[in-house]
Formats: structure tokens, C-alpha cells, sequence
């Protein structure tokens, strides 16, 4: 209790793996909210988490890197809770579900104008009216992602984009040809048959037949594959 987020984060945990970078933490277990980098200072003690939006909860942290996508993890979280409620109460069990699928068409590009202040609003109906913690803290990953991570939600509604690229609905596959030098790891990783061209040229992603799975991106050596984001003006 009264150490930092830091000094548990780096110097008892190590910092993050394979040298990428600290984005955000999550404090509490899924009911937590989710601190940013910019408070990494913050002393562990239950008002000061209040204050950032989070809760000591289970006393449990996870670590979020640069790969991660803020709004998927707002809808990981919900979709548990949604999942514990008991159902009793008409706002934990109708504005949690509610929640679930505002977010649920965001991450997968149906997000529309005026999401943002929707899922607001049902957050702090939920929070006054629910009657058990379960339904007074589940709001806290939407509120914290969208305070710290508005820009996010933003990106993926008006210009259906991902950052983190982790939204499969928003990246399209593609072979950089320049790069590519034909050894058809890729070719024999797709489930689907989506990849072709002959050994030592470059090949070709048929995006009808791409599932997004993100297979030949994980195996590729050359950097050859691409994982671009949707980008709409």
C-alpha cells in the first residue's frame, strides 16, 4: 500500500515484455478501471485509485502494452460483467448489455456519432441506480478508456480505424512486393487458401478469401505483410 504503479509495474514486475511500450494498467480485476501512462506515479491506496477512476477491487493489476486496443478491452470487461450479473436490477442487467453492444458495433466498424456519449450516459445510470457493487463499478473500464483513451473511440467511429490494429473488422492483409522474397511461409500457414504466387516471387492476398486471422503477419521474416488499417476521410 502507498508504492506506485511504477515501482510495482518495473521493479517488481520487470516492466513490460519484449521491450514494448507501457500504455496502461488495469486495477482491481474486470470491474477496475484502466490507469494511463501519465499516471504510472500514482501511489496504490484506495482514494487515489478513486480519484483516477479505478478501484483496489481484487488487488489484482494487469499491464496493457502498446498493442493493446482501449476500446476492445472496455468491451472484454463488459462482456464478463454482463456475464456475472445476476439479472436482478434493471440497470445492471439491461445498461450492461446495452453497453456491450454499443462497443461491440464499435470495434467491429459500425460505431456511429454519438456512441460515445450514449455509453456515457448509460455508465452513470448504471452506477446511481444498480443496487450491488457488481453494477455500481461495471462502468468503470468504459468511463476510464473513454477519460484517458477518448481518442481511440474516436478513431474507430469517425475514421474506422484501430491504432493498436487489433480490430480485425479494420485491417485489411496485404504483401509489401518489394519486400516479399517468396518463401511461402505464409502461403502455408492460411487456413483459407488466401495467399498464392510461386516460390521466390512475390505473392498475392486474395482479400475475398482472407479471414483476418493474422497468421501470415506472425510468421513472416521479411516484414512483407501488412496489416493496414481501414482509413476513411
Amino acid at each position: 500500500m502507498g508504492m506506485t504503479l511504477r515501482e510495482i509495474v518495473f521493479d517488481i514486475g520487470g516492466g513490460v515484455p519484449g521491450g514494448r511500450k507501457f500504455k496502461a494498467v488495469q486495477s482491481g480485476g474486470p470491474s477496475g478501471g484502466c490507469i494511463p501512462e501519465s499516471l504510472i506515479d500514482l501511489p496504490v491506496d484506495y482514494e487515489e485509485l478513486a480519484k483516477a477512476g479505478a478501484i483496489m477491487g481484487s488487488g489484482g493489476l494487469i499491464v496493457m502494452d502498446e498493442d493493446t486496443c482501449m476500446v476492445d478491452v472496455a468491451r472484454y470487461f463488459v462482456s464478463f460483467l454482463e456475464e456475472e450479473s445476476c439479472g436482478k436490477c434493471v440497470p445492471c442487467r439491461e445498461g450492461i448489455k446495452r453497453m456491450r453492444e454499443i462497443l461491440t458495433d464499435i470495434v467491429e466498424a459500425r460505431g456511429k456519432e454519438g456512441d460515445i456519449e450514449r455509453l456515457e450516459e448509460l455508465a452513470y445510470a448504471i452506477k446511481e441506480a444498480s443496487l450491488c457493487g457488481l453494477g455500481k463499478t461495471a462502468p468503470n473500464p468504459v468511463l476510464t478508456t473513454i477519460r484517458y483513451f477518448r481518442d481511440e473511440y474516436e478513431s474507430h467511429i469517425l475514421r474506422k480505424r484501430c491504432p493498436a490494429k487489433v480490430c480485425k473488422a479494420m485491417i485489411v492483409y496485404r504483401v509489401i512486393p518489394e519486400m516479399c522474397t517468396g518463401c511461402q511461409r505464409c502461403v502455408q500457414v492460411c487456413p483459407v487458401n488466401a495467399i498464392s504466387g510461386p516460390r521466390s516471387q512475390p505473392h498475392n492476398v486474395d482479400l475475398d478469401k482472407c479471414i483476418k486471422c493474422g497468421a501470415c503477419y506472425e510468421v513472416c521474416k521479411f516484414d512483407a505483410i501488412a496489416g493496414d488499417a481501414i482509413y476513411i476521410e
